[in-house]
């Protein structure tokens, strides 16, 4: 048995290639093979958002506070508040993140494969993000 004690694992920023905008990522559990979950409590400020990624197992996030808006390619922006769960698909194209003036903190859970849990790819540019 691990217990991780609350701040005893540091946050970390958002790095700006995956991110835009303000983000804090607060990692909960990573354990180690063969276990493939990785789980992490991540904070959005205003306008913040995540790039468009995919995950081989899918995501699950689980939003703790705030509002925030998600977008699946092809699909339209949904807005979303604590106690939303929401499941992206294996290998989805999606992007989550605050919105233009409210902060979002949700609780991200997916699975690695071949130690990797996300592909990520381009930013979503402002154009898409306020659409």
């Amino acid at each position: 048995m691990e217990i991780k004690r609350s701040g005893s694992q540091p946050s970390g920023k958002g790095p700006a290639e995956y991110f835009t905008g303000h983000v804090r990522v607060d990692p909960l559990n990573n354990p180690p093979e063969p276990s493939r979950v990785a789980m992490a409590h991540v904070t959005f400020e205003p306008g913040a958002r995540t790039a468009w990624h995919t995950h081989p197992f899918g995501q699950t996030l689980i939003v703790t506070s705030g509002c925030g808006w998600i977008q699946a390619e092809g699909g339209k922006k949904e807005e979303i508040k604590p106690g939303d769960v929401v499941y992206f698909e294996p290998n989805e194209k999606h992007w989550h993140g605050a919105t233009a003036t409210t902060g979002m903190s949700h609780i991200a859970v997916q699975e690695r494969l071949n130690g990797l849990p996300v592909t990520w790819m381009e930013h979503v540019t402002d154009e898409q993000y306020n659409q």
